[in-house]
């Protein structure tokens, strides 16, 4: 979905040793929501509905499961199954083929768990949430009563796999999908650029043994989750009109299919050439669904990614490539989105210039937290400007497309899966804290510190950064933002070590490291400016210029190596910089 073209015009503004005036750092939208504390129960999504019914239950003799039918017994993996248990019953009632797909009541009380549902995807959310209620328990296991009526708004909720650089691991990849499953995320698309059996060249040519086997392998960690593993492929770099590249693409989807995939996309982003003819899009498109996705009664419905997916450069009038395919393209093909640009906000406007031109509810491909056109930056920050009145009448879903570090990108995924199960009760800066504690249950206040200061790409979609403390022109201070900002560094140097000590997710650990390197690198810039300008203003010029010079030393020496893996550039390196500037000795 990046166009890398266009990003490789974006260079990045800030260094370590650039001028960077202070006056010059955007304003950007602050961070929405608010930390709700004291919480005895957390539940992500949350739930639509819960209410607290009085009394407490005991968890911690587990759950007596004799009762659940057989068919859904696996679903309740992960809860202690004990015949002393409370007693759980499952009752399925379908209404017309499950008006609302997930939906699901939960009644916890001191005599059982009842799980009313209509159907296999609502027994499962309903054990999630159990699951999420049971890890809440405190000694000895306590929880209150509670009853949950709850239910999704979008049909789509998940993650595509559609960045540009080094494609997710295999075992990254199980990893996500458990993770996805998890908090109710239903859809994860396949579609990584540098797979070349996905893309050009060679999209005709079916997978090698051992790669096959991993998508096969694949589809059944998403089928246990719950989750549509989606194919996609993406053959318009050099697709030919013709029938011969229709009966090999038909060809490639039966081997995917024969490997367990029931759904596909087809993507037609990023290209140029013929593949480009909107028309031919749509009679391909139409003849795949005719052919195959028809044929098949256990295929979902299909999915394409136009070339014309961003509002800055799709044509406007009734000869533009939405327009052609509200009108030619089969009503049950969803059509991928990403907003106003390539990187964009999820509001309204967007999905209504969208909608208006498709003849259908898009689905938004939200490009956040991905990050191959800042590959130096993370986007650990939270998942906001996602307009919480949104409904499935403006969108059919939100799939989040993340970074190549995929540990890393679980918590912008926590956070979608909350804002696409309920976004009218989403608060993004909520969202974002509890997931901190799910990422690193050992040290969620040193990630959550390392978070704040490694939000902002620099260049197209930027990010809050740093909100939580003041920079400030060194002579123009009070005492109070002085020691704030002091603290922030003391907190910054510390949270590498307590996360690699403490933290309890070695793989996130392994992925942040050259960061986490460079964040004790800037905190330790950042206290010998603030030591710098107690030094200038204490009149002693011997100790002030040897400190600036060992500052202006350090910053020029560990300079190679923030430029590889940056973090604090939107506030922190900054101030340091333009104290140096601002303080430099006259010659």
């Amino acid at each position: 979905m990046k166009n890398l073209l266009l990003c490789s015009l974006l260079l990045a503004a800030a260094t370590c040793s650039a001028a960077t005036p202070l006056d010059s750092i955007p304003a950007l939208e602050p961070v929405p929501g608010f930390i709700v504390e004291n919480r005895e129960i957390t539940i992500n999504p949350v739930p639509v509905s819960m209410h607290y019914t009085g009394g407490r239950t005991d968890l911690s003799r587990g759950f007596d499961l004799s009762g659940v039918p057989a068919q859904y017994l696996s679903d309740f993996a992960g809860l202690k199954n004990s015949v002393n248990g409370i007693p759980v019953s499952v009752n399925i009632t379908p209404a017309d083929g499950e008006q609302i797909q997930g939906r699901y009541s939960l009644k916890l009380s001191k005599e059982g768990a009842k799980i009313t549902a209509g159907g296999r995807d609502g027994v499962f959310y309903a054990v999630c949430t159990l699951r999420e209620i049971a890890a809440n328990a405190q000694e000895p296991q306590s929880v209150p009563c509670v009853d949950i009526d709850d239910y999704p708004m979008f049909k789509f909720r998940g993650v595509v796999e559609g960045f540009y650089g080094t494609p997710w691991s295999h075992e990254t990849r199980l990893s996500i999908l458990d993770h996805m499953g998890r908090y109710k995320m239903n859809s994860y698309v396949y579609g990584p650029k540098d797979d070349p059996y996905h893309n050009v060249p060679d999209w005709r040519k079916p997978y090698p043994a051992d790669e096959a086997a991993k998508i096969s392998e694949l589809c059944s960690r998403a089928e246990r989750n719950h989750i549509n593993f989606i194919w996609a492929i993406h053959p318009g770099g050099d697709i030919k009109w013709n029938r011969e590249d229709f009966d090999l693409l038909l060809a490639k989807f039966e081997a995917m299919y024969n490997l367990g995939v029931r759904q596909f996309a087809v993507f037609f982003d990023d290209i140029q050439g013929e593949g480009t003819d909107s028309h031919k899009q749509a009679e391909l498109l139409n003849s795949l669904n005719r052919e195959f996705v028809r044929a098949k009664p256990d295929v979902k419905h299909l999915i394409v990614c136009p070339t014309d997916y961003s509002q800055a450069w799709a044509g406007k009038g009734e000869n533009g490539q939405l327009a052609i395919y509200g009108r030619e393209l089969d009503k049950d093909i969803e059509v991928f989105w990403t907003g106003a640009e390539v990187c964009s906000d999820v509001v309204r406007p967007d999905r209504d210039f969208v909608n208006t031109r498709i003849q259908r509810p898009s689905l938004t491909w939200w490009n956040f937290p991905v990050s191959d056109y800042c590959r130096e930056n993370l986007q650990l920050g939270p998942s906001y400007t996602l307009d919480t009145t949104l409904t499935s009448a403006d969108m059919s879903g939100i799939l989040t497309n993340p970074m190549e570090h995929g540990e890393a990108s679980k918590a912008a995924m926590y956070s979608v899966a909350d804002y696409g199960w309920n976004p009218a009760a989403y608060n993004a800066l909520d969202s974002w804290q509890r997931s901190m504690a799910v990422q690193m249950p050992g040290a969620p206040e040193a990630y959550a510190t390392l978070a704040i200061h490694a939000c902002d790409p620099q260049k197209w979609y930027r990010k809050n950064e740093s909100w939580n403390v003041e920079v400030f022109d060194c002579d123009n201070y009070a005492p109070e933002q002085y020691e704030r900002l002091r603290q922030e560094f003391l907190k910054l140097k510390a949270a590498p070590a307590e996360i690699l000590s403490h933290g309890g997710n070695p793989a996130l650990a392994a992925e942040l490291a050259p960061w986490l390197m460079q964040a004790v690198n800037l905190a330790d810039r950042g206290l010998l400016a603030l030591e710098l300008i107690r030094l200038h203003e204490s009149g002693d010029s011997t100790a002030f210029r040897a400190a600036y010079d060992r500052l202006k030393l350090l910053n020029d020496i560990q300079q190679p190596g923030y430029m590889k893996h940056r973090i604090g550039t939107l506030r922190l390196q900054p101030f340091i910089t333009a104290t140096l500037q601002k303080l430099a000795p006259e010659k």
